[in-house]
């Protein structure tokens, strides 16, 4: 075991969800101006203040990172593994999208170089954006979920990936059917599942592409593997959830067809549910499964505005993950998210006028948002025991925020309460985060550390 190391700087992260705190949002952050965050054999051992975290270790290596704020590394609850390439082509909506250039991409990932070629580039794209966890999805092809895999193992990434099954509305040679979708997962499991950072998701595309064959072969796997995760698509297009109900007769609503195969429930993840009725929200509620909110997605291919201020209800809470969703949304970065989500959030806001307090929970402030990318994220797909925040026993993953970063940043610094010090009140630090999250993109990540160690250092451009 390699001797325990120091962090020394400014750090912010979360003890509980903002939502939670109306009014006194800032009760659900921890902020320390100057921190000390101590890393033994890749966990937190230790975190505080300097002052009193110093004096518990007196013999110790310390890096010092000056001038930036540290968050726990963000985790992306939806995002395409194959989509890189296809980052900027032209939108139309989605199941044309996916005819025109989705399908025709992923084939190439039938091939293991070109697999492993894009996955070195996914993984450089996610820790350049602050991204240290991620939910994907790959392809039809085991090899493409091999590859995934191999890299985030070589990066200590931690990863929920799983083989994607497709069965019906895609391109023959794409399909595969129930039975090697099975033989397949079952191998994919036994090889990855809770292999090191590795975590393994049951991945029925989305129900308008699954027969009842498959969606069976799906509850099976479930049966058989309780402890791996469920990753799928749900109401996200309107078209799309009009023609659902006839691939699958006899289910009064989407959600009701992932029911029926026994998916929901706690590690379950449905990605956008924008046309999900209030039952619905309800009944995720009750099973403990998660949405994943993906707005820039969401805006490119104009699916429609979810429902952000129904889904955080007290009183029928859902859990949730904010996701990139590459390559229908056009950029890695989970800031990029955070804008997109700001402004999705005002204009629910305002048609809400007659409902108030929804209305109000629509808002993105620079606690919620963070939350959400963080702490919150982690708790929408159940790692929050493993990332998240900075509690000791945790893995050590974070990133390093410079509020200099890209041309327009000191336009908005220079109206801040903040000098040349940094922050020095929690308020000040939110302050300069939703800057960051409304005016930053990837040149405000400066480094990004996995496991205590750093993967990502921007380059500095002369």
């Amino acid at each position: 075991m390699a001797p325990p190391v120091g962090i020394r700087g400014t750090f912010f992260d979360f003890v509980d969800d903002p939502w939670k705190h109306v009014g006194h949002e800032h009760e659900a952050a921890r902020f320390h101006p100057d921190g000390l965050l101590i890393v033994e054999d890749g966990k937190i051992a230790d975190f505080g203040s300097y002052d009193d975290v110093s004096k518990r270790h007196r013999a110790l290596e310390v890096t010092q990172i000056p001038d930036r704020l540290i968050l726990p590394g963000f985790v992306d609850g939806h995002i395409h593994f194959p989509q890189t390439r296809i980052l900027g082509a032209f939108g139309e909506q989605l199941l044309p999208w996916l005819q025109r250039w989705v399908f025709p991409e992923e084939l190439k990932y039938q091939d293991r170089d070109y697999a492993r070629d894009a996955a070195r580039r996914f993984f450089d794209n996610l820790l350049a954006s602050g991204t240290t966890t991620c939910q994907a999805f790959t392809t039809s092809a085991p090899v493409a979920t091999e590859e995934l895999f191999d890299e985030a193992t070589r990066r200590n990434m931690r990863l929920i990936a799983g083989l994607t099954g497709i069965d019906r509305l895609a391109p023959a040679e794409y399909m595969r059917s129930a039975d090697s979708f099975y033989a397949d997962s079952k191998r994919l499991i036994a090889r990855y599942h809770r292999q090191g950072r590795n975590l393994y998701a049951i991945t029925p595309r989305y129900a308008l592409g699954a027969t009842e064959a498959l969606l069976a072969a799906c509850r099976r796997l479930k049966q058989e593997h309780p402890d791996c995760w469920v990753n799928t698509h749900i109401s996200e297009d309107r078209a799309e959830t009009r023609e659902v109900y006839a691939a699958h007769p006899g289910c009064a609503d989407y959600l009701a067809i992932y029911e029926k195969y026994g998916l929901t429930g706690p590690r379950f993840t449905g990605g956008h549910g924008i046309w999900l009725s209030d039952d619905e929200f309800e009944r995720l509620s009750a099973s403990g499964s998660a949405i994943s909110f993906c707005p820039c997605s969401n805006l490119f291919l104009g699916s429609g505005f979810f429902r952000l201020g129904r889904a955080t209800d007290p009183r029928s809470r859902v859990r949730l993950s904010w996701g990139t969703d590459v390559g229908a949304g056009n950029r890695f970065s989970l800031l990029g998210v955070l804008d997109q989500a700001y402004k999705v959030g005002m204009c629910n806001a305002a048609s809400l006028e007659d409902r108030p307090e929804e209305a109000e929970r629509n808002k993105v402030s620079p606690y919620r948002g963070f939350w959400s990318i963080t702490l919150g994220g982690a708790e929408g797909l159940y790692i929050d025991p493993l990332v998240g925040n900075f509690a000791p026993g945790k893995e050590a993953d974070f990133v390093v925020l410079d509020w200099n970063g890209g041309p327009l940043a000191q336009s908005w610094r220079q109206s801040l309460t903040v000098d040349a010090a940094g922050p020095q009140t929690i308020d000040q630090a939110a302050d300069l985060l939703f800057g960051i999250m409304m005016v930053g993109d990837d040149r405000a990540v400066d480094e990004t550390w996995v496991m205590g160690r750093r993967l990502y250092k921007k380059r500095v451009e002369i």
